[in-house]
């Protein structure tokens, strides 16, 4: 398995042959930053390790991390520092949550923003075309992240251009730097990241370059999570403590002629009817 950038890095926590650790995986997250996959993704996580006889989870970063912002203790690194931190600090997240596979891409931000830009389609498309997962975590479409919405759009690309047999049977667009709490309800996907708290925290905390720099993601995902399973129904107690909601993106795969901001108004355009009835009292 080979990437396009020289600074690529593939980890195996449990070690063995990385293609193969790759074709084992039926939980991909595929995100833009170091730190995104334990934020979006701990519900995949935590189904792998329930039934780790045959799921696998895998984690794909695809920028170098170098833009984090910093203060603290890490106010002067600079930006190659940051990149071999951001590195280690992922790998160390793999190793607790015991990824089958890790792989950070280290594109710039700057490369995936460029649509059709070439080493990133041909890195996406050795992952997509080296698995088969059954459920894909991206981000999604509504994210306020410009490099967050530049990767989800790379990866579905790739991900509409693989044979329809080859498609995950989901695609979810999970929220990140964007709550998706304001979607219908009956369009919100509840992904239940209220198991493991203490592995949830843990990993959060492998991110100490962000943490200790000025940004507490740990306390900001671990209260998300609560307040959207308290908030959920006003009408019912909790069903569960920690909720992470998803954006349904699989019917922009299975049709690759829909347009992914046409998609994505619409429900901003439910979310507009709905208040205007409720006003109406």
């Amino acid at each position: 398995m080979k990437f396009f950038h020289p600074d690529a890095d593939i980890f195996l926590p449990a070690g063995g042959e990385a293609a193969a650790a790759l074709a084992r995986v039926t939980h991909l997250c595929v995100a833009a930053h170091q730190d995104d996959i334990e934020i979006m993704a701990h519900a995949g996580l935590c189904d792998c390790l329930d039934e780790p006889e045959r799921k696998a989870f895998g984690g794909v970063v695809v920028t170098d991390g170098a833009g984090a912002p910093r203060s603290g203790p890490y106010a002067q690194f600079t930006d190659d520092q940051m990149r071999g931190v951001r590195r280690e600090e992922q790998r160390r997240a793999a190793m607790l949550g015991g990824y089958a596979i890790q792989i950070q891409l280290a594109h710039p931000s700057a490369d995936v923003k460029i649509s059709g830009q070439a080493g990133v389609r041909a890195d996406l498309e050795e992952i997509f075309f080296g698995c088969t997962p059954e459920v894909v975590y991206l981000h999604n479409p509504a994210d306020k992240h410009p490099t967050h919405v530049a990767v989800l759009l790379r990866c579905l690309a790739v991900l509409r251009a693989l044979p329809p047999e080859r498609r995950p049977r989901r695609v979810l667009g999970c929220e990140v730097w964007r709550d998706l709490d304001w979607l219908p309800d009956d369009a919100k996907v509840a992904l239940d990241s209220g198991r493991r708290p203490e592995l949830a925290a843990a990993l959060l905390r492998c991110f100490d370059s962000q943490l200790a720099g000025g940004k507490r993601y740990d306390l900001a995902t671990l209260g998300r999570r609560a307040a959207n399973a308290t908030f959920h129904n006003a009408h019912a107690t909790d069903r569960t403590v920690g909720i992470t909601w998803a954006m349904d993106l699989t019917p922009l795969v299975a049709d690759p002629s829909r347009d992914v901001a046409e998609f994505t108004l619409a429900h901003l355009d439910r979310l507009r009817a709905d208040v205007a009835v409720r006003l109406q009292v």
